[in-house]
């Protein structure tokens, strides 16, 4: 149903956030299925996670996956990390639009001073969402705040933990919360689904090996046209059989490698393109045979 991405400085409230955005989807009528991703969820420490570039490379690898296997049409998502990085959030976004659900980000926008302090009391408290100082300083510095004009950064809600605290009736929950559950029609404008394309959406299980069969159905037929012209030694060419049951295609002409491997590459680009508009139906090498046989026979002028 939805991807709800939280971002924030370091101890800006993002957790109490996620928590109360939680709570406030339980309280609604549609009471979804709600699941909050991050590093607790991993039990994986702070300071650990962010002690270089590598290891929070990781992190956002690790995070990034358990969010691409939970995402599905009937549940919401809250990644509760910092997710301080837009290039970071833009991934996010493109696995929301390939599973063809809601999203949204939901901004922390808190003084780094607070923040700051916060962290002081934690580590006094010796909570182990702590940062230490020379982490909290480059995670300060480095964080990218997020902007509405963005596709990956929109629709954004923004809720300010240090003027009205964090609480599930702040006006940024309880609008995500609208957002989030909102019935789309036809005439809901202000809700957008995102919707997947050609360059976002996922290989369906269904799809494996019918793209298998398909590839290799068609580099077989190549490699039977290209052998049969190698044989006819520059002469009249004629029918050229790949196989039993297979309708034969009549070369008039000599057709070269490029040639060939160009109209492979469209007949496999437009039947990858046609699948996307609804459920692919199971192919074996043959069938594949057949259609790309098909179609070498309309485009080269000879059925």
């Amino acid at each position: 149903m939805a991807l709800v991405v939280i971002c924030g400085q370091p101890c800006s409230g993002k957790s109490s956030a996620a928590l109360c955005l939680l709570e406030a989807l339980n309280d609604t009528e549609m009471k979804p299925l709600v699941k909050i991703i991050d590093e607790t969820s991993f039990h994986l420490d702070r300071n650990q996670s962010y002690a270089d570039m590598v290891a929070e490379k990781n992190l956002r690898g690790v995070l990034r996956s358990e969010v691409d296997r939970s995402l599905s049409k009937d549940n919401i998502i809250i990644v509760d990390s910092l997710n301080s990085i837009k290039g970071y959030r833009y991934e996010l976004w493109c696995l929301a639009r390939a599973a063809g659900i809601r999203y949204c980000v939901l901004f922390c926008d808190i003084e780094d001073d607070q923040c700051r302090q916060w962290n002081l009391s934690r580590r006094e408290n010796d909570e182990a969402a702590a940062y230490n100082d020379k982490i909290f300083e480059d995670l300060v510095r480095r964080f990218e705040k997020p902007d509405r004009r963005n596709r990956w950064d929109s629709p954004l809600f923004e809720l300010w933990p240090s003027r009205e605290g964090i609480v599930k009736t702040s006006i940024a929950i309880i609008d995500a919360v609208s957002y989030l559950t909102k019935k789309v029609d036809s005439k809901t404008r202000d809700v957008k689904v995102l919707q997947p394309t050609i360059a976002t959406q996922s290989a369906r299980a269904t799809d494996t090996n019918s793209l298998y069969e398909m590839d290799k159905a068609t580099q077989e037929v190549v490699s039977g046209i290209v052998e049969a012209q190698s044989c006819a030694l520059g002469g009249p060419i004629g029918n050229v059989s790949i196989g039993t049951n297979l309708q034969s295609i009549n070369l008039s002409r000599t057709v070269g490698l490029p040639e060939l491997r160009r109209l492979r590459r469209t007949f496999i680009k437009l039947t990858g393109q046609s699948s996307l508009s609804g459920p692919a139906p199971a192919l074996d090498s043959d069938s594949a045979k057949r259609m790309f046989l098909d179609y070498l026979n309309r485009e080269l002028g000879t059925s």
